[in-house]
């Protein structure tokens, strides 16, 4: 294992991102649609914040009726993105290395950074493209 790679070489560049007027329940669509835990938000190609699943579920009634589509798509519609998404983010260059991010993981309880070049979104790292690579070494 190369102690220096830089997270360019496991970071996801298909990205699939939110604009900040955006509808949650959009977001929903793309994180079931995709299989995707983490989604950033940007205005022109600049990351102004990050949206998770688990930032969903904590306005959502899923587990507690039977009618959850009428009752999500009333709760989502009481918020916005904006108010919803994680500001003020870490974000890594795409030469910071695989080590570095898994230490900011593990020390921070993040489970996805955004990689960012000159103020312009590159990529997103995640733990599960940490734990690919990682698989992938022990092969």
């Amino acid at each position: 294992m190369k102690k220096r790679t830089p997270i360019s070489e496991i970071m996801s560049t298909n990205l699939i991102t939110l604009g900040v007027f955006d509808t949650l329940e959009t977001a929903e669509k793309l994180f079931k649609q995709h299989k995707i835990r983490h989604i950033p938000v940007v205005s022109d190609s600049k990351i102004v914040g990050m949206l998770s699943y688990s930032d969903l579920l904590r306005i959502s009634f899923a587990d507690v009726t039977n009618n959850e589509e009428n009752v999500d798509a009333y709760v989502y519609n009481m918020f916005t993105i904006q108010q919803l998404m994680a500001k003020n983010l870490t974000v890594v260059t795409p030469e910071v290395t695989i080590k570095d991010v898994a230490q900011i993981f593990s020390e921070r309880e993040f489970h996805a950074l955004p990689v960012v070049q000159e103020d312009v979104l590159k990529g997103i790292i995640t733990t599960t493209d940490l734990s690919m690579y990682l698989m992938a070494q022990l092969n």
